[in-house]
């Protein structure tokens, strides 16, 4: 599971690079035609919008994976082990909760939005709550991966600060 897991990670991570260019070329090229040659491209705006929204979410399960999200240890870092993994299960109880609250959301609207088309592109506007969906069912893997190992008992005292405290600090250094 770990090994498919972080296949999928990298895949998304490509994806994610693929869209920042896309996104990169469109707005410049946008920008480019519109000052340069009173022109443009009609759909730039709208796609640049729902790739920026596909980038959030995707990276948003590659930054779940890594525990790269940022956080803090005012109260939870003065605990014990014992402390840090009620914690850290409560806390991921509650993760899965909003996975559930997200994905079912992000389900309905795409139902409720099937039959309605952007007005550039003409596509379904189902398409802007999919990557919720799939951010809802991956993050909830990675969760319940992480709260079996922890209530298994595999998890290390240092990996139960599953997050960083600054932007600059390197995974797994705090300051």
């Amino acid at each position: 599971m770990t090994r498919f897991l972080d296949i999928t990670c990298k895949a998304i991570e490509y994806l994610i690079a693929a869209f920042m260019a896309a996104m990169v070329v469109l707005v410049f090229g946008n920008v480019l035609l519109r000052y340069g040659f009173n022109s443009g491209i009609t759909l730039s705006e709208e796609l640049s919008r729902w790739l920026f929204v596909w980038m959030t979410f995707l990276g948003a399960v590659v930054a779940l994976r890594t525990h790269e999200h940022l956080g803090t240890d005012m109260l939870v870092g003065r605990l014990g082990p014992f402390g840090k993994k009620i914690c850290m299960g409560l806390s991921q109880l509650l993760m899965l909760m909003c996975c559930w609250l997200l994905f079912k959301g992000a389900s309905e609207q795409a139902i409720i939005n099937w039959t309605s088309t952007s007005a550039v592109m003409e596509v379904s506007m189902s398409w802007v709550y999919f990557p919720g969906i799939i951010f809802a069912v991956l993050g909830s893997l990675l969760i319940a991966l992480d709260f079996i190992k922890l209530i298994t008992g595999q998890m290390k005292e240092e990996e139960l600060m599953m997050f960083q405290e600054s932007e600059d600090a390197p995974h797994g250094e705090t300051r």
